[in-house]
């Protein structure tokens, strides 16, 4: 099993009196990394897909909610969204169960919140789990293994399934990206048209690394611009994409409102558009690499709860920085490119405007980016 990142911080919350809530997309691990803190803990599951499970813990009462709990000491609800009223049965657990320790999972950002945020307020630690980190998996493996399959990672990507199924990558991510994108996410919003939203995902993945335009997006796949921006919206709380602002604060002709759109995964991201060609083939060899680069980061902003903001920047005349951080005052620009052939400058209108630390980026010389404590020395 690979050792995550999260392990030692959910540790670190266990009997402090409030509720686990553990979020991210299906087959990242959650489940692995619950079972395995929990592991020499005899602890009750309960699966929220299991009809009766969800049935019965939504009609619950506080008795019935202690009878169900039993001498248990800790508690494991799966797929949690899937229960209704389930923020309402937390509560009651947390407030009149106080030696139980209540864990709980699941796959959509929205539902989950949506049920939880009011009936959880100040009673609650949440977590999001990502796929595997190149930390993380560069810690498991090795850095010559990592080093090695870097290529492979940009085209398959890291969910841990795939990771751990050399040569059946393919089946795996097309599995995933059918049960998971094209039924639960459309199952969750009640949407019915799924072309819409694969044509979506597909324009999506296409203008990685660029500025997307809404309005395009809505012409080419014949919907309206609203249309765009609820699909958009569901890929993100489904954790599926995510979206980087601009950066605007000193420079007139700075782009405020736009925005970029990454996937959270390489791999999910080429199987919507078909393409596992190996790099040296690829016209969208940068795209690759700067969709790695920026999700892998926010993997570690989000893992060192690091209060650092993600940006890029560009200007009307075309003048652009692939990635900008902000903490506190201090600015850091960053760069990526695959292979560093020539000297790159930042624009002098934003050397001149922030005086930022600034970094190119490649295959040489990635990794501290992508440590934990890379935060320090920004």
């Amino acid at each position: 099993m690979i050792i995550r990142d999260l392990t030692s911080n959910l540790k670190a919350k266990l009997h402090k009196g409030k509720v686990i809530v553990l979020i991210g997309p299906r087959q990242v691990g959650k489940t692995t990394l619950i079972n395995a803190i929990l592991n020499k803990n005899d602890y009750l599951f309960l699966d929220g897909d299991d009809n009766t499970v969800a049935e019965t813990l939504s009609n619950a009462n506080t008795e019935n909610l202690k009878n169900i709990i039993g001498d248990y000491k800790y508690v494991f609800i799966d797929e949690v969204q899937r229960i209704p009223n389930i923020g309402l049965k937390l509560k009651i657990m947390v407030d009149q169960i106080k030696d139980v320790q209540v864990i709980v999972s699941g796959s959509s950002a929205f539902d989950i919140n949506n049920e939880t945020q009011e009936p959880l307020t100040g009673r609650k630690f949440q977590f999001q789990m990502y796929p595997v980190s190149w930390n993380e998996f560069e810690k498991n493996v090795g850095f010559m293994k990592a080093q090695q399959q870097l290529e492979l990672r940009l085209l398959y990507g890291m969910y841990p399934d795939v990771i751990n199924n050399f040569g059946n990558e393919y089946e795996i991510l097309k599995n995933l990206v059918s049960s998971y994108l094209y039924k639960d996410i459309l199952a969750l919003a009640g949407i019915r048209k799924s072309n819409v939203l694969e044509k979506i995902l597909q324009a999506l993945a296409l203008q990685v690394g660029s500025e997307v335009s809404y309005n395009e997006i809505a012409q080419l796949v014949g919907v309206d611009k609203n249309t765009v921006n609820n699909y958009i919206d569901l890929l993100e709380k489904s954790f599926v994409v995510f979206r980087l602002n601009s950066f605007s604060k000193n420079i007139r002709n700075e782009i405020k409102a736009n925005k970029k759109i990454y996937f959270y995964d390489n791999g999910v991201r080429n199987m919507v558009i078909g393409n596992f060609n190996n790099l040296d083939l690829r016209q969208d060899k940068g795209a690759l690499w700067e969709n790695f680069l920026v999700s892998e980061r926010m993997k570690v902003l989000s893992y060192s709860q690091s209060l650092a903001k993600p940006y890029f920047w560009r200007t009307t005349t075309q003048q652009e920085i692939d990635y900008i951080e902000t903490n506190a005052d201090n600015v850091s620009a960053f760069e990526f490119k695959w292979a560093n052939s020539k000297k790159v400058k930042l624009p002098k209108s934003f050397q001149d405007a922030y005086n930022p630390t600034f970094l190119v980026l490649d295959k040489n010389n990635f990794r501290d980016f992508l440590k934990l404590n890379y935060l320090i020395n920004l």
